[in-house]
């Protein structure tokens, strides 16, 4: 997945979030829904999200130093990890309690057709932002599934974009039901009921994500198929008998950090077995481009 696509996602999220929220705040004024003022919170979290993201990319481009040997790659893990701390306080407790509120204390709708109109044009924004988000997740998730994809990805920004515009789309059908309902039956109530399921909706989504990410912090490895392919390009190099071990980490979204010991002829010299490191290097990048730190340790192979 390219850093480049996961920019233009955040892009195309932040401009569809700063004019969703912003007519979510005017239809709130107009109404006084609880579930708008939820989405507008929502939409309003998104927005600030999607700016972290931003700056967490940028930061991350920082040239690496002593303090730093390996770059600043992670940067943009930590500011995902706040994303969803972020959804999490903001959007989804903001919601729940503003749900849990309204159905204590209900109170009728003034306009319920600004709400609704409203309502019909941030789901048109919204699946345009997520529709653009799809697209470029497409470019790079091959035949897995968009859940698989979010799973596996080790960049963080458009599986990121894609669980907000995904939680925004299904949180806009919470408010519009909430209002629709609370219009029918003429009892506000329902309108706390579309506000409590959007924050608890949220709060789902940034529980996940605050797992998907502490988890890239830790550090995870590079794919089963990037694994494989380091794998195999190592071993198909005339003077490695054996890959002993082999070990990979991620040392920021695009860059893969490759330690492996590999089984050689004892009676090679020093000058053959530097040069078949050299090809080895060579051809590992050539097969994995994100290998950007690779240390090859030669031995004995005492298995034969």
């Amino acid at each position: 997945m390219s850093t480049e696509g996961g920019t233009k996602a955040i892009i195309a999220a932040l401009a569809a979030n700063t004019g969703i929220a912003i007519t979510k705040f005017i239809a709130w004024g107009m109404t006084g829904s609880s579930s708008v003022l939820s989405e507008a919170i929502h939409s309003v979290a998104d927005s600030g999200n999607q700016l972290l993201l931003l700056i967490g990319g940028k930061r991350s481009k920082r040239i690496a130093d002593e303090e730093h040997q390996f770059g600043y790659g992670r940067t943009r893990y930590v500011y995902a990890f706040v994303v969803s701390i972020v959804l999490f306080l903001l959007g989804g407790l903001f919601s729940a309690y503003e749900g849990w509120h309204k159905i204590h204390a209900p109170e009728p709708l003034s306009d319920p057709t600004v709400a609704f109109v409203v309502l019909g044009i941030a789901i048109v924004l919204e699946s345009f932002s997520f529709r653009t988000a799809v697209r470029e997740a497409n470019r790079s998730r091959g035949g897995k599934t968009l859940f698989r994809f979010v799973r596996d990805a080790r960049q963080p920004e458009l599986p990121v974009v894609l669980l907000e515009d995904a939680g925004a789309l299904v949180g806009l059908l919470f408010a519009l039901f909430g209002v629709a309902m609370a219009v029918i039956t003429g009892d506000g109530r329902w309108d706390g009921i579309g506000a409590l399921a959007i924050g608890l909706l949220l709060l789902i989504i940034a529980i996940f994500l605050a797992i998907e990410m502490s988890s890239m912090l830790v550090g995870e490895s590079a794919v089963p198929e990037q694994t494989e392919a380091i794998r195999q390009a190592l071993a198909s190099q005339a003077m490695v008998n054996r890959v002993i071990h082999l070990r990979t980490l991620h040392v920021g979204p695009d860059e893969i950090l490759v330690a492996a010991k590999i089984a050689t002829d004892p009676h090679q010299t020093a000058a053959d077995l530097a040069d078949a490191i050299n090809e080895a290097e060579v051809s590992i990048r050539a097969a994995v481009p994100e290998a950007t730190y690779i240390f090859i340790e030669p031995d004995i192979d005492r298995s034969v």
